[in-house]
């Protein structure tokens, strides 16, 4: 068993999530730079670029959670549907955030996945302050070529969007993928 100071990370569950791939009409993806916070996921690592993510509510499905999760951190409400992965992808947290990342309460996260397109203006991106009094998860937001989205997160993360880019690629065809540019930053 793996032990971490007084947390055993096999007596912990995993934490229910969705996170959600958004290409706009050239084939990029969103991603946002993270605000990150003392004793978070994120805490000591200059790799702070993600997709969207949250956690499911209780009573909430997953597609429910995603398009809630999207509208609390990005303002994005001009989506449609393109894809769900097939299966839950999991994550472990690295041992130094055990018992801290998370309140404490997981070992890493168990997530669903969708991919969904962007049909609506720049303008509709609220990230910093969100829409309905929510916090702040980014302070800046870019779109990139999806190949570029396991070079962006921290490392822990980094097997969870080699599948979920395996996921979606078929979304993109080959030639946008390499040759897309890098989106502006906002």
């Amino acid at each position: 068993m793996a032990r971490t100071g007084k947390v055993d990370r096999e007596t912990l569950p995993y934490r229910p999530c969705v996170g959600l791939m958004i290409l706009n009409a050239q084939g990029l993806v969103w991603v946002g730079h993270r605000i990150a916070e003392p004793d978070s996921e994120f805490s000591g690592t200059t790799q702070l670029w993600q997709m969207p993510q949250g956690g499911i509510d209780k009573g909430e499905e997953p597609l429910q959670a995603a398009e809630r999760e999207l509208y609390e951190e990005t303002g994005m409400r001009s989506v449609s549907l393109l894809a769900e992965a097939p299966d839950w992808i999991n994550y472990d947290l690295p041992d130094h955030l055990v018992g801290i990342a998370f309140k404490g309460r997981y070992r890493g996260q168990t997530q669903k996945w969708f991919a969904f397109r962007f049909n609506g203006d720049t303008s509709e991106i609220q990230i910093n302050p969100p829409p309905g009094g929510h916090t702040a998860e980014f302070d800046k937001w870019s779109w990139r070529p999806m190949q570029d989205l396991p070079e962006l997160i921290v490392p822990f993360k980094r097997k969870v969007y080699e599948d979920v880019v395996a996921a979606f690629r078929h979304l993109v065809p080959y030639r946008r993928m390499v040759a897309a540019p890098a989106g502006r930053l906002y």
